[in-house]
């Protein structure tokens, strides 16, 4: 069973969101935040697979939250997904630094939502590649100047191939015909990656690809 924890300031969203996903067989709401602070409190006690977070919350934001989350040793299974209006919301891809496994629109279909709840709690990619890459392509335009990280040292020539290519946007089926191997192999190579490099999701590993300079803004196809 996925437990789920929603954050956002507005009932009926928070509503429509649980309606949804406890109709689902193996998915369960287990607990509800009207601000950032009660999200924080609600995690910490509950411990759930997700949190639905939005951003724009009162007493504490959605991106606060999600950094006192992420940067809590004992939370690191907690999947962080961040709710906005708009798909480039300014505050996405801070949430993104800051230890998110991805975000989602609020007017999203139904079904891409319980996609996404399931998928991010599996580790598999959070967004379809087509946003992932619009995504990637305005967190680059942002970006600041790559920082040398040592600990991509630690990564075999092959893992440093994968990484750049989950930086500009490839599923792992993806990177699985660009290299001539199966998507197991790829992911695989993916999963290794992320344990080097103490990468929360794959998301994050995006970030470090473009933080350390393995992947430029220029290489977005």
């Amino acid at each position: 069973m996925i437990r789920v924890v929603l954050a956002d300031d507005q009932v009926l969203v928070r509503a429509g969101f649980r309606a949804l996903l406890d109709a689902q067989s193996d998915i369960e709401v287990v607990g509800e935040a009207a601000d950032g602070q009660q999200a924080l409190h609600a995690v910490r006690e509950l411990r759930p697979d997700a949190v639905l977070m939005d951003i724009r919350m009162p007493v504490m934001d959605g991106l606060a939250a999600t950094r006192r989350i992420t940067e809590d040793a004992g939370l690191e299974a907690v999947k962080v997904v961040v709710l906005t209006t708009f798909e480039l919301d300014e505050y996405v891809f801070e949430a993104i630094r800051s230890g998110a496994s991805g975000f989602l629109v609020k007017d999203t279909e139904p079904a891409e939502l319980l996609r996404a709840v399931r998928a991010v709690v599996g580790g598999d990619a959070l967004l379809s590649p087509g946003v992932t890459r619009r995504l990637i392509a305005e967190f680059a335009a942002r970006s600041k100047e790559p920082a040398v990280v040592s600990a991509l040292d630690q990564l075999t020539d092959r893992e440093r191939e994968v990484m750049a290519l989950v930086g500009i946007g490839l599923s792992n089926d993806e990177i699985a015909r660009r290299l001539v191997v199966s998507p197991l192999t790829a992911k695989t190579h993916v999963s290794r990656a992320m344990v080097k490099l103490g990468a929360r999701d794959r998301a994050q590993l995006v970030v470090m690809a473009y933080e350390s300079g393995l992947v430029r803004p220029g290489w977005l196809g």
